[in-house]
């Protein structure tokens, strides 16, 4: 029975943690309140865990300090979705608390301290916290411990107290949260943390779990995501080159400089420095020299260069790479400015003809997911970097996604950033019709902010279970029309579905409706559309857009 926690017993427990959830994410994605095809908590918070976990397994330190420092810091980059934020602000909770001990290890009031700071920490994320769900799991469960004190022997007996407390509040939460109830499921961040406790429970008896050689890294993605069109594509600079390098002396290394003799050897460059760490990800024709300009401020910690010439053209599904050939093939959509501009504007965007519709719109950078991939703070980061101007306005387009982008306010403090809340593509397109790059960032945050609160959007996709929602019966494979978090309609055929939808979203007072349409969609349906669109409303602007989209047959904003 340990009466501490080491750096390297801690490091078991987080990977077994992460490993327990990974082998188990399917189960926590099919708790997602909407019976539709993305759910994607399970996806995000593995995603997540396994950023972190990725960073402390190439740490030799035996300090629990350094572990759970290196830990917070690789899960607040790779945080995914609002649980994956979440958890990795609990995470980053713990590391308050440990960096306050002194011998590396962690006594049992040491770890009990360290929950608690965990707990507080993801209730501090959130603006407005909500009960029944992963924030009163991890709340009630560490005040569960703090409650059993006396009883608490050993680090064993407190995660067997936390992790008790934390299947109860679990299975309470649906009395907490009206929306889980309906749906008759649990809270799925909660059910997904509790695997990661499970895991470092594991852990620290002694069991060491393996990862699962069928649990799929990333879900397959939309045609989008393949990148159409790029066999012409010429890649100017070929080797995809990323390091990491611990300084010698933070007080000597001068950014600036090594950022300019990149930005002459290549393009696509990404340096972050956090403290004595320097991360670099540039395109370049010469990767030796990039590495060695790096390695004279300090020690390289990892490198890894990619040939993009041989890859390019390749569809590949690992997280790893999914990561580059994200940035390769979307190279179009993601070029880094050279000269600082008064503008740039970062859009998070699924489907080809949708990306392509926002980039007309004058969007700088475009991440790509939403709606079936939500993205890691890490990209929003990159982005920000990349469109290098005065003023960096994020739009979400997607509720899921709004916290992961909202991190980039305190990670890049220098820069001056607003996230719109947009939570959907109809929004974020609507919003950018108003955008006007010679007005004051609050004016325009402004007008836009006006044009989303004012406009109603709606999304078709299909139901992938049975169940009841507002008195709608929803069956497994309906089209089930989305709007305002209310499933409208559930209906076998897609053309009476989407009209449903619409009949309940477009009002006489209604004027312009843009139609983003998916990719398994007739042009003649979408005519079909159009023509009931115009007996709902004989004066209304009807504007259709190719979107490419997968699962969303329809996309809809009405203003």
């Amino acid at each position: 029975m340990a009466n501490t926690v080491s750096g390297s017993l801690f490091k078991k427990m987080v990977t077994n943690g992460a490993i327990n959830l990974k082998n188990n994410h399917q189960e926590i994605n099919h708790l997602n309140v909407f019976p539709v095809p993305d759910g994607d908590t399970g996806t995000n918070m593995q995603m997540t865990m396994m950023a972190g976990v990725k960073e402390v397994s190439a740490l030799d330190s035996k300090s629990i300090v350094d572990v759970s420092k290196i830990l917070s810091r690789g899960l607040l980059m790779g945080a995914r979705g609002n649980s994956g934020v979440i958890l990795s602000q609990f995470f980053r909770g713990v590391y308050s608390e440990m960096a306050k001990i002194k011998n590396g290890s962690a006594t049992v009031d040491e770890f009990i301290a360290a929950l608690v700071g965990g707990y507080q920490m993801a209730y501090r994320a959130v603006m407005t916290p909500v009960e029944g769900t992963i924030l009163t799991v991890v709340r009630e469960a560490a005040e569960n411990v703090l409650r059993e004190r006396p009883k608490l022997k050993s680090v064993e007996d407190v995660l067997q107290c936390y992790l008790i407390q934390a299947q109860r509040s679990l299975d309470k939460t649906p009395e907490l949260l009206p929306v889980l109830k309906q749906a008759g499921v649990v809270d799925s961040g909660g059910a997904g943390f509790i695997k990661i406790i499970e895991g470092m429970l594991l852990a620290a008896q002694g069991q060491t779990l393996a990862l699962k050689q069928d649990v799929q890294e990333v879900p397959q993605h939309e045609e989008g995501f393949q990148g159409k069109n790029i066999e012409d594509f010429n890649i100017e600079f070929g080797y995809c080159t990323e390091f990491i390098v611990k300084l010698h002396n933070i007080q000597d290394f001068d950014q600036e400089n090594l950022r300019n003799t990149l930005l002459q050897m290549g393009d696509s460059l990404v340096l972050v420095q956090d403290e004595e760490l320097v991360k670099v990800h540039v395109h370049t024709n010469q990767p030796g020299v990039a590495i060695t300009l790096g390695q004279k401020y300090g020690d390289l910690q990892t490198m890894k260069v990619e040939n993009m010439r041989l890859q390019h053209g390749q569809v590949v599904d690992s997280l790893h790479e999914h990561d580059h050939n994200h940035d390769h093939k979307e190279e179009s959509y993601q070029t880094v400015k050279e000269e600082r501009s008064k503008y740039g504007v970062i859009a998070v965007c699924f489907g080809d003809g949708i990306k392509q519709a926002f980039k007309e719109l004058g969007v700088d950078y475009i991440i790509d997911g939403g709606q079936t991939m939500n993205p890691p703070t890490e990209e929003f980061i990159k982005a920000v970097k990349a469109v290098n101007a005065e003023n960096v306005i994020i739009l979400p387009n997607n509720s899921n996604v709004i916290l992961s982008a909202e991190q980039t306010l305190t990670l890049c403090e220098d820069e001056n950033i607003r996230v719109l809340k947009t939570k959907s593509v109809g929004q974020g397109y609507a919003s950018l019709m108003v955008f006007d790059n010679t007005q004051e960032v609050d004016d325009n945050i402004e007008s836009m902010s006006e044009i989303i609160s004012n406009m109603t959007t709606g999304e078709l996709t299909y139901a992938v279970r049975d169940t009841e929602m507002n008195g709608v019966k929803i069956q497994k494979g309906d089209f089930i029309g989305i709007s305002k978090g209310n499933i409208l309609v559930s209906i076998p055929n897609r053309l009476e579905a989407i009209k449903g939808l619409l009949d309940s979203i477009v009002k006489e007072t209604s004027e312009i409706v843009t139609l983003f349409f998916g990719k398994d969609v007739e042009e003649s349906e979408v005519q079909l559309v159009k023509e009931y669109l115009l007996t709902i409303n004989e004066d209304i602007e009807v504007e259709i857009i190719n979107g490419k989209q997968d699962i969303y047959a329809y996309i809809v904003a009405v203003e």
